[in-house]
C-alpha cells in the first residue's frame, strides 16, 4: 500500500506520519521532498517547490517497498505553485507547470490512498510570520480544490483527516484497515 499525506506547511504531516509508523513499523518511510534536495531554503520560492514536485513524484515511480508512507506528494507543490501565482509571486514558466502537473498525474496513479490534513480551527497549528501563514492559508485551499481531480489525485481513495492528532491517528488506522492493508 502507498499512503500520501498531504497538506500546507505546519498542518500535522510529520506528527502523523511518526505516529502511523511508530505503531506501523513495516511501513517505510518516504520523508518531505525538501530533506532530499540537500539543503534546506530559508525562503522557498516556486523555483524550489518545482523542484520539490520532481522529487516527490520521482520517489513515487521508483521502486518502492510493499508498504510505504511519504510525507508529501506532487499534488503538494502542485498546489504552492498554484497558490504562489494567486498570491501574484513569481512561477516557473508555462512549460515547467505542464510538465509538473504530467509528474503529478503519472506518480499520483501509483498512490493507494491519499491523507489530506485541512488547517481544522477546532485543532489550531500556529505558524510565525516567518512562515508565510498567507501562502499557507491560500495554498490549503488550493490543495482541497485539486484534489476533488480524478486526474490529479490518480484513482487514490482520498480522504480528509481533521481533529487533534490521536484523532487523525485513528482514522489513519481505521481507513488502512478497511482497504485490508494495516
Amino acid at each position: 500500500m502507498l499512503i500520501v499525506v498531504s497538506g500546507t506547511h505546519a498542518s500535522g504531516k510529520t506528527s502523523l506520519v511518526d505516529a502511523f509508523t511508530s505503531a506501523h513499523p513495516g511501513f517505510e518511510v518516504l520523508p518531505d521532498p525538501v530533506e532530499e534536495l540537500g539543503e534546506h531554503p530559508t525562503d522557498p520560492g516556486a523555483g524550489v517547490f518545482f523542484q520539490q514536485l520532481q522529487v516527490a513524484a520521482a520517489r513515487l515511480l521508483g521502486p518502492l517497498a510493499a508498504a510505504v508512507i511519504a510525507e508529501r506528494g506532487p499534488l503538494d507543490f502542485l498546489a504552492y505553485l498554484e497558490a504562489a501565482d494567486q498570491l501574484g509571486r513569481p512561477v516557473p514558466s508555462a512549460d515547467h507547470l505542464h510538465r509538473g502537473t504530467e509528474l503529478c498525474v503519472a506518480a499520483m496513479r501509483r498512490v493507494d490512498l491519499l491523507v489530506l490534513l485541512p488547517l481544522d480551527a477546532t485543532s489550531p497549528i500556529g505558524v510565525p510570520p516567518d512562515e508565510d501563514p498567507v501562502l499557507r492559508e491560500v495554498m490549503n485551499e488550493v490543495l482541497l480544490e485539486l484534489a476533488d481531480d480524478a486526474d490529479l489525485t490518480g484513482g487514490a481513495e482520498v480522504v480528509e483527516l481533521t481533529g487533534d492528532g490521536d484523532v487523525r491517528l485513528a482514522a489513519l488506522e481505521q481507513v488502512a484497515a478497511t482497504a485490508g492493508h494495516s
